[in-house]
């Protein structure tokens, strides 16, 4: 259902809006991200590239068969001068040879290098597809971040409108007091100051918001310019836990997932160079040709034609004594790898426990700036209502409007930073664990 949902929406898209701009939903801009991210496209190629690696991995257990042939034509001239004083000179002597063979070599025993090579390149595979996961994560989570920061400047610049419009009455107040003699000029003067200020911000704040689509369809695979509008509000997911986010987290971090994932396979390349100081038995057989032909010879014991046509079979054992310690040495080298990867492993364990309790104290601080502030934009507004009334009823100066203005424009600036900052570190929290449903 949301499959036709969301092509629906992209038939619409790409109709040129005949009548509205669409409303492009995070949930389509995730869904467009994963099947046109560039990023997320070069993690599944690697990934697929692996999977054919594995695909042909049991090829390295059958026997190895090669033919070959070969077909020489000769034409020579030759002169003898025997023991018994005679000669002989001939010139012309033509013959053709024919040489084929078919050879096959199967080994049998390589120190098991051969199995620990099979199962290589599966964790390989398997490791192609956690890259491809954690790209996946860290796309969703900045088409996400992306597409809240527009529904942030969106709310912004309707906190600009609002501001821009009490600006404008300020505007006409002052210029119907100043005609009655019961105004100042400055104050008309500092009203069209702060209306043309808040005017400047309206066309930056509509620049930034193109700005922002621009992002966002790079993200999502969308031709640029394309015009679309996203929603109006930034929901926040205000019931998640320390605990419920460190459940199974060992097993859902795709960065934890391929740090072991790296132990697994320097582990198995041990067991490979492991195998390189045992000795390698192969059975090798051959089936082969030889035929020669001489349409003249000067020799009566040398033939006309002859085949030589047969198989033969065997073992051999390549058994290394020394090779300048190189064995032994890769050896050494696969051992100090391992060991790397399990610090690796301790160091991105340490980094995200850090990073997962600095983002859920974020997440917390956020939650509770958003409540203060939702709180405080209503005793604003109120604020400036009283404010604008008592200006009107000329109780009050311009200066105490301008205050109250001033007031509720930082009160906006702080309650869609703290909505939009709760936002980010429930995307943190939700991409540190590894989860893409967000």
């Amino acid at each position: 259902m949301t499959r036709s949902i969301i092509s629906c929406f992209l038939f619409c898209f790409t109709g040129l809006f005949a009548t509205a701009q669409q409303v492009l939903t995070v949930e389509a801009a995730v869904d467009l991200a994963l099947r046109n991210n560039y990023d997320i496209r070069l993690a599944k190629n690697d990934s697929s590239s692996f999977a054919l690696d594995n695909d042909y991995a049991w090829a390295a257990f059958l026997p190895r068969l090669n033919g070959t042939a070969t077909k020489v034509w000769n034409n020579n001239a030759q002169k003898q001068e025997l023991a018994n004083g005679s000669k002989r000179d001939t010139s012309g002597i033509k013959s053709s040879s024919l040489q084929a063979s078919l050879n096959l070599n199967l080994t049998l025993f390589d120190g098991f290098k051969m199995f620990a090579t099979r199962d290589r390149v599966a964790e390989v595979e398997k490791l192609g597809v956690l890259n491809l996961r954690n790209q996946v994560v860290n796309t969703t989570a900045a088409v996400i971040s992306n597409y809240y920061n527009i529904v942030r400047q969106k709310q912004q610049l309707k906190a600009i409108l609002e501001q821009k419009s009490i600006s404008e009455e300020r505007v006409k107040l002052a210029d119907k007091k100043l005609s009655v003699g019961l105004g100042a000029k400055p104050e008309l003067l500092q009203a069209k100051v702060d209306l043309n200020a808040f005017t400047a911000s309206q066309y930056q704040q509509n620049t930034l918001i193109e700005q922002l689509k621009e992002q966002l369809n790079q993200l999502i695979g969308f031709e640029k310019n394309a015009s679309y509008e996203v929603m109006d509000t930034i929901p926040i997911r205000a019931d998640l836990t320390l605990d419920e986010i460190r459940t199974d987290f060992e097993n859902q971090s795709p960065q934890l997932l391929i740090a072991k994932k790296n132990i697994d396979i320097a582990k198995l390349v041990l067991k490979e160079r492991t195998g390189d100081r045992y000795p390698v038995i192969n059975f090798n057989s051959a089936y082969n040709l030889n035929r020669l032909t001489n349409q003249a010879v000067i020799n009566n014991f040398t033939p006309l034609f002859n085949r030589n046509l047969g198989f033969n079979y065997g073992f051999s054992i390549n058994l290394p004594i020394l090779n300048g310690l190189n064995a032994k040495r890769l050896q050494q080298q696969a051992r100090i790898d391992i060991l790397q990867q399990e610090l690796l492993l301790d160091n991105t364990r340490t980094l995200l426990d850090v990073q997962l309790n600095n983002a859920f104290r974020d997440y917390e601080l956020q939650k509770k700036n958003l409540t203060l502030e939702e709180d405080n934009i209503l005793l604003a507004k109120e604020n400036v209502f009283i404010a604008m009334e008592r200006f009107k009823q000329g109780v009050s100066t311009y200066l105490e409007l301008r205050e109250a203005q001033i007031s509720l424009a930082d009160g906006y600036d702080r309650l869609i930073a703290a909505r939009y900052n709760a936002k980010l570190a429930e995307i943190e929290l939700m991409r540190l664990k590894g989860m893409s449903n967000y």
